[in-house]
């Protein structure tokens, strides 16, 4: 029997969701110019950039090691700037968790916006972690790509 959870993350950015959505949903390739030593490549394997049912492979490095993942985008909701994406291929569904999605989502505090990772996972069993570093590494990439916005 898989083992639910689910871990959400939380960065005060400074520019608007547009700017984080339409990247991650129209321009994902743009992010290895703004983090060239985390992210290398996105590429497009089916349908558009953005569209729903689209599907998409990550090349980036974590944890030291250069690593593939390969989604599907499940859902976008323009309005509240949210985007499911679903992994179907890839180290963290072949090698560790049942399943794994990534939730992004940005929302209004005050002046300014919070960005909204939430990633929910099944684990095979209790010997495979919690995705925590996993959650390290976008907070980060976000925050790169936040502080990139602010020369633009």
């Amino acid at each position: 029997m898989a083992l639910s959870g689910k871990l959400i993350g939380y960065v005060e950015i400074s520019k608007s969701g547009d700017i984080f959505h339409d990247l991650l949903r129209h321009k994902p390739h743009e992010m290895t110019a703004i983090a060239p030593t985390k992210l290398h490549d996105c590429k497009l394997h089916e349908g558009e950039r953005g569209a729903v049912g689209s599907v998409i492979s990550w090349h980036f490095t974590h944890e030291g090691k250069k690593k593939i993942s390969k989604q599907i985008i499940e859902s976008v909701n323009e309005e509240n700037h949210t985007i499911v994406f679903k992994v179907i291929g890839g180290e963290l569904v072949d090698e560790l968790y049942t399943s794994f999605k990534h939730i992004f989502h940005v929302e209004p505090k005050g002046d300014r916006q919070v960005a909204t990772w939430t990633l929910e996972f099944e684990r095979p069993n209790t010997s495979v972690p919690y995705p925590t570093s996993v959650m390290d590494y976008i907070c980060n990439i976000v925050k790169d790509i936040d502080a990139h916005n602010h020369t633009i």
